[in-house]
Parts: C-alpha cells; sequence; structure tokens
C-alpha cells in the first residue's frame, strides 16, 4: 500500500495534531513530513505531499484544493505569535520585512496595511537586517515559535489576528489541512479521528514540552490557537483570498 504523503507545520502549534497522528494506527499509512509553513505549501504544490497543513493563502497556487478535515490551526482575537513588531506606530511605518517562512502571515500584513492601516510602506523581501533592524521606520513580520517572549523587547506591536478581527468580526485561519487530489473519505474519517485525539490530550503533551521563557505555552495551546474548522472560520478564509486577489 502507497502511504499517503502528508506536511506538517514544524511549530509548536501544530503540536496537538502531531500527537494525535503518533498516538493512533494512522501513522502506519502516512509518510509523515514536518516542514516550515512555505515549505509544506510548496511541497503541495509541487505534488510531493498529498496532504498538507498549509498556510490559506497557498491554495492560490494550486490547480485543485480541498480542505478534508474539521480542524485548523486559527484565532479568535489575539494568537499571541503571529505579529508585525515595530520600532514606531504602525501608521509611521515606511519599511516593513516580510517573515521568509511565511506565506499567508506576510499576505495578512499586506492586506491589513492596505485594507485597514492604509498605509503604503515599502516590503522588504529576504532583508539582509531582518528582524533586527534599528531603523526607526522600519517593522518586520514573525510568525511561530520564534516570536515566543518577543512582545516585551518592542514598543510597538501588533498580532495580527486581533488586528484582523477588529477589522472584519471575523476569526482568521492560518493553515488547513488541504488535499491536492482527492482523498479517500475513509481515511479522512480516520485522519479527523486521530487529529480530535490530539487535540483531547492536549494537557498530556504539554507535561511532555519544554518550558519556554517569557511564554505561557498552555495558554497558546489551549486558548490562544483555536482549532476547530468553524462556518465563521471559512467564511474569513473567502474573505482573506478576496483580499489576497485585489492586492
Amino acid at each position: 500500500m502507497n502511504k499517503i504523503r502528508i506536511s506538517a507545520v514544524s511549530y509548536t502549534n501544530t503540536k496537538p495534531f502531531l500527537y494525535g497522528l503518533q498516538h493512533s494506527s494512522i501513522i502506519n499509512e502516512i509518510d509523515l513530513s514536518l516542514d516550515p509553513p512555505a515549505d509544506c505549501a510548496q511541497k503541495l504544490i509541487d505534488n510531493k505531499a498529498d496532504i498538507g497543513l498549509i498556510p490559506v493563502a497557498a491554495v492560490l497556487h494550486l490547480p485543485e484544493w480541498h480542505i478534508i478535515t474539521d480542524y485548523c490551526i486559527g484565532a479568535v482575537g489575539a494568537v499571541n505569535s503571529v505579529f508585525i513588531f515595530s520600532n514606531c506606530d504602525i501608521k509611521q511605518v515606511e519599511r516593513l520585512q516580510l517573515d521568509p517562512q511565511s506565506r499567508s502571515s506576510n499576505n495578512l500584513a499586506r492586506v491589513l496595511i492596505k485594507n485597514y492601516w492604509e498605509i503604503n510602506p515599502e516590503l522588504i523581501t529576504d532583508a539582509a537586517d531582518y528582524a533586527h533592524s534599528d531603523d526607526g521606520h522600519t517593522a518586520f513580520v514573525q510568525i511561530g515559535d520564534r516570536t515566543f517572549g518577543k512582545k516585551g523587547n518592542y514598543t510597538y506591536v501588533y498580532d495580527m489576528a486581533e488586528e484582523w478581527e477588529i477589522f472584519t468580526g471575523l476569526p482568521f485561519m492560518f493553515a488547513a489541512w488541504i488535499a491536492n487530489k482527492p482523498v479517500d473519505p475513509q481515511f479522512i474519517d480516520r485522519f479527523n479521528v486521530a487529529l480530535k485525539y490530539g487535540l483531547d490530550h492536549r494537557l498530556d503533551l504539554l507535561r511532555q514540552l519544554p518550558v519556554s521563557s517569557g511564554f505561557d505555552v498552555e495558554d497558546y495551546l489551549m486558548h490562544k490557537i483555536d482549532f476547530p474548522l468553524t462556518d465563521a472560520k471559512k467564511q474569513a478564509f473567502y474573505l482573506f483570498l478576496d483580499y489576497i486577489k485585489a492586492l
């Protein structure tokens, strides 16, 4: 039997899903790799994976895609791991360094600066001084575990999930389990069961995770990340795609 190739984000927010997969017999049916978000998306685009927990903006680059589970990486309000860190008020930002590991969060930043904050900074990809600029009018997008404990280091910090909710009144979905081809419904059912097992056993998982200095991992996994794929998150997903198309 050919195993189903799955690429999952390698961040802490995915660990409940991984815990469920690794504690289920479905692990014998899959070939699981852990990758940065942009690499997850590229594997699906290049057909090097069959299913990926990918940044939602990446579906725009897939000729065929299917959301296959009842779960996602989302947030209702602040998520505490997807930020714009800035040396000045957002309205005064002249240069915005984009995160080299992210597609969706860079696009979310672009949507917010155009439609919500109504500013037009220079967007910098692969900045040589990424995340270390001392320039007073430079900000940078950063996501995931690299942001843990950093909020106190900057005077101006913008949680983009929270800013999106203020802007639209909707939650946000950062990543979803996407297939680039039809998948056996019985496999999807087993996959969903495994993911739910991981979510139901987050406290067991937390006992295995290292303590992160200056960051409450338990609050993050139990409250900040909102895993169910709700109708409101689907609405936000399609609205976000519309905004991206209009950039």
